[in-house]
């Protein structure tokens, strides 16, 4: 096995990650941090990493201790907002990072696109297909910069495993998997019952555009020793299909050159799991491209996996197979494909920050990010129907060129009534 050094890689990529212009203090973008729990943390840390670049100005939340939390990393230096319009009614702002609950994306997408903010928003996109597409609607008629939390794509091997497949190498894939496996006690996040919100929560606003529900522990889903779990309950988000599923399948459709599947087959529940969620715990997810097949495939009641990892994306070829994570990725050459050597390649940079650094340098050139909202609204999009076909129970083709379902049955599940004022519009 050969390892392929960080120098060698860098004269041979194509790609680069522009650094961010130095620029004065007054010179600086102007922030502003909507959604500040575990995800919206590590936003902000970025950015004031980009302290040359970027200026924290104000931050939000509806729950008062990660509000507090956000303004003491900021050593106080940034506004504490409760109602995230304040922010976008500030001119001074430049741009919004929203790492809320995904049920409040696209709202808040259209909103600050129409403020003339520039955008920062956590993937998965949105929570219907209606829309990812009146996001990517909304960029464009604002002529906004909108980037999407996919940061695999600032990722310097992610971009070399990319165009290791476009390349040929492999020879003709036909098939790719991606998959999160873990063993979890049957027990899970458990069953706790609905109560009244605690007391520094405003629990109407943290619902917004989704259903009234009465306050569950989990549906709010702060958990100290985890991400969130409100993405276990359809009202805000998709479970594993589209919190990690956007991920993986953003890399196999980048591949591809953006391709959307054109039949999309599901099946999966709770087979495992004791525990309040409402999505499934187990799933299988197959999706058929033009040339290959793609799978997503997710459990929690055992963790054995293909070479000991607990989530990846396989590339498999005639001439070799490639594996992929966000440690590095591995070309296994196929036995008669003797002109291939095995090759190991360990991740190179901080994509975090550089997904950071790329979008500031979209804001300066006005230029689309590595991550545009049309890109991540295809990969949404795609991780969107392999729900609608598991809770539809339909084999559900996919008509790209009108945006929909060609089965009429399935189009119920592409968008959602949203709760008052929170309709989106234009």
């Amino acid at each position: 096995m050969s390892v392929i050094s960080r120098r060698d890689w860098l004269k041979a990529t194509p790609f680069t990650i522009l650094p961010a212009r130095a620029r004065g203090a007054n010179d600086r973008l102007v922030g502003g941090f909507i959604g500040m729990g575990r995800m919206g943390m590590a936003n902000l840390s970025f950015a004031l990493k980009l302290e040359k670049d970027i200026e924290v100005r104000a931050v939000c939340d509806v729950y008062r201790p990660h509000l507090e939390k956000a303004v003491d990393a900021t050593h106080g230096r940034a506004k504490a907002v409760k109602d995230f319009r304040e922010i976008l009614a500030d001119p001074e702002i430049d741009f919004v990072c929203i790492s809320t609950p995904d049920h409040w994306h696209a709202y808040m997408t259209v909103e600050a696109c129409k403020a003339g903010k520039d955008v920062f928003v956590e993937k998965p996109l949105s929570v219907t297909v209606e829309e990812a597409q009146l996001m990517v609607q909304a960029a464009r008629k604002y002529n906004r910069v909108v980037q999407a939390g996919t940061m695999q794509r600032s990722g310097l091997h992610f971009q070399q495993a990319v165009e290791i497949v476009r390349s040929g190498v492999l020879g003709k894939v036909t098939f790719c998997r991606t998959w999160n496996y873990t063993n979890m006690p049957k027990s899970g996040i458990g069953n706790p019952p609905d109560s009244d919100p605690p007391p520094d929560l405003d629990w109407d606003m943290w619902l917004g555009p989704a259903p009234y529900r009465p306050f569950n522990k989990n549906r709010f889903g702060v958990d100290p020793k985890a991400f969130s779990h409100f993405r276990w309950f359809w009202d805000y988000a998709g479970g594993m299909m589209t919190d990690w599923g956007v991920h993986l399948l953003d890399i196999v459709q980048w591949a591809f050159d953006e391709a959307m599947p054109r039949s999309i087959v599901a099946l999966g529940g709770k087979y495992w799991l004791e525990d309040n969620r409402e999505t499934p715990d187990t799933l299988q997810v197959t999706y058929e491209y033009p040339g290959f097949l793609a799978t997503y495939e997710n459990r929690y009641g055992n963790a054995q996996s293909m070479f000991d990892k607990s989530y990846g994306i396989l590339f498999h070829g005639d001439r070799g197979t490639l594996f992929v994570d966000r440690s590095g990725y591995r070309l296994i050459p196929e036995a008669h494909a003797t002109d291939l050597a095995e090759v190991e390649v360990k991740r190179f940079n901080n994509m975090n920050l550089d997904h950071w650094r790329n979008f500031v340098e979209a804001m300066r050139t006005r230029k689309r990010p590595i991550s545009d909202v049309e890109t991540c609204a295809r990969s949404t999009v795609t991780c969107l129907l392999g729900n609608v076909a598991l809770r539809s129970g339909l084999r559900i083709d996919w008509d790209e060129k009108n945006w929909t379902t060609v089965q009429p049955e399935a189009r119920k599940w592409l968008r959602r009534e949203a709760r008052d004022p929170w309709k989106i519009k234009l």
